[in-house]
C-alpha cells in the first residue's frame, strides 16, 4: 500500500536527533510523499533544506500561518510572495485564520488569508486552509473567492456534517488526522456518511498523535493508524482507503514538479 502524508512538520526541532531515521521509517510504512506546510519567515531555511536533502520524498508549500499573523505581517507577506515568485511549489500554505490563540489579530488574518488566495490562483496551486474555531470566518470568504482556479485541503477537519457538505461543495477535500483515532472527538460519525474521494490523509507532526502514540511525538510513518480508522469509520478496507485517498493527493498536487536539487538550492534568500 502507498500512502501519502499531505501535512507535517517533519522540518521542525522536534525531529532533529532522527529527522532522517523519522523520513526512512514513513517510506517503510509506505508512506512515500510528505508534504511540508511553511509556517513564517523563520521556517523557510529548515524547510527548503529537509526538501533538498529528500527531493525525491518531501515537497515544500509556502505560506504564512495565521497564528504568526502579527505586526509585521507585511513584512511576513512580502517575503513568502518573493519565494512564491522564485520557484515552484506545491501549495500556498498553511494559510487561515485561527480563532484559538487570538482573535484580536482576526482582520489582518484575514487580510493575509485574501492575499495568499489570491497569489494560489494566479499560480494555479493549491491551498491549504488552517481554521481552528474559525470555520465561520473561512467558508464565506472561500466561498467569495471561489472560481474554477481555487482548490486545496481543509486540514485537520473537524467540523460539522454541515461543514463537511460546504467543503464538498466548493470542490476542496478534507484533511484526515489523528482525531479520527480519538475516541471521544465524534469524527467518525462525522465522515462515515462521506465517499472516500472527498478525503486524504495527514499527520501535522509533530502534533495531533493518533492513538496508540498520543501524548507522544507524531511522526509520518503514523498514517497507516489514520488509515486504519478512516477505514473503520466508512466500512472499507484500508486498501481502499489507501488507493483512493493517495489518489486524491496525487490528483491535487499533480501540477507541481521539484526545482529544488542540492546544486542550486541556496539560491533563494529570505
Amino acid at each position: 500500500m502507498k500512502f501519502i502524508d499531505t501535512h507535517a512538520h517533519l522540518y521542525s526541532e522536534e525531529f532533529e536527533a532522527d529527522r532522517a531515521a523519522m523520513i526512512e521509517r514513513a517510506v517503510e510504512a509506505g508512506v512515500t510523499e510528505l508534504y511540508l506546510p511553511n509556517i513564517d519567515s523563520q521556517s523557510i531555511p529548515s524547510l527548503l533544506s529537509l526538501e533538498a536533502a529528500f527531493p525525491d520524498n518531501c515537497f515544500a508549500m509556502m505560506g504564512l500561518h495565521p497564528c504568526y499573523v502579527k505586526e509585521n505581517y507585511e513584512t511576513e507577506l512580502s517575503i513568502v510572495k518573493k519565494h512564491l515568485d522564485s520557484r515552484a511549489f506545491a501549495a500556498v500554505g498553511e494559510i487561515g485564520i485561527d480563532l484559538h490563540w487570538d482573535k484580536s489579530t482576526l482582520e489582518i488574518q484575514k487580510i493575509a488569508f485574501r492575499e495568499q488566495i489570491k497569489w494560489a490562483k494566479e499560480l494555479n496551486i493549491p491551498i491549504v486552509i488552517h481554521g481552528r474555531k474559525a470555520m465561520h470566518e473561512i467558508l464565506p470568504i472561500v466561498k467569495k473567492e471561489k472560481d474554477d482556479r481555487l482548490r486545496g485541503i481543509f486540514h485537520a477537519f473537524s467540523g460539522s456534517a454541515v461543514e463537511a457538505h460546504e467543503i464538498i461543495e466548493l470542490g476542496f477535500l478534507m484533511g484526515i488526522g489523528g482525531v479520527m483515532t480519538y475516541k471521544n472527538a465524534g469524527l467518525a460519525d462525522i465522515v462515515k456518511d462521506f465517499p472516500l474521494e472527498h478525503f486524504v490523509l495527514e499527520t501535522d507532526a509533530p502534533y495531533l498523535t493518533p492513538v496508540p502514540h498520543r501524548g507522544k511525538r507524531n511522526e509520518s510513518s503514523y498514517i497507516p493508524l489514520i488509515a486504519q480508522a478512516l477505514a473503520n469509520a466508512t466500512n472499507k478496507s484500508i486498501e481502499e482507503v489507501a488507493t483512493q485517498t493517495t489518489a486524491n493527493a496525487a490528483k491535487l498536487f499533480a501540477g507541481y514538479r521539484k526545482p529544488i536539487t542540492p546544486e542550486n538550492f541556496g539560491e533563494v534568500g529570505n
